[in-house]
C-alpha cells in the first residue's frame, strides 16, 4: 500500500506530551496499538512536513477546481 492507495481500514490518531518530554503520536485501530515518540525538535519537523504537505494537496484542489471551472471557448 502507497501514499496515493486508498483503504478502508480505520484508525484512530492521537497527539500528545509524554512524562519523559517526547511527543507522542499514538495510532489505534484494527486491533492494533502504534506508539510513537519523538523529541519536539523532530516532532516540529514533521510538523512541517504536515503543513508543507497540506499546502500542496490545497494547490492540488484549486488546480483541479480552476480546471473544472473554466469554459472552453470554441
Amino acid at each position: 500500500m502507497g501514499i496515493n492507495d486508498e483503504s478502508d481500514i480505520e484508525a484512530n490518531l492521537q497527539i500528545g506530551p509524554t512524562t519523559d518530554g517526547m511527543v507522542r503520536l499514538f495510532v489505534e485501530g484494527s486491533g492494533i496499538e502504534i506508539p510513537m515518540d519523538f523529541d519536539p525538535e523532530e516532532a516540529e519537523e514533521i510538523a512541517e512536513e504536515l503543513q508543507a504537505a497540506a499546502s500542496q494537496a490545497r494547490a492540488i484542489l484549486q488546480s483541479a477546481a480552476d480546471k473544472g471551472g473554466k469554459k472552453k471557448k470554441r
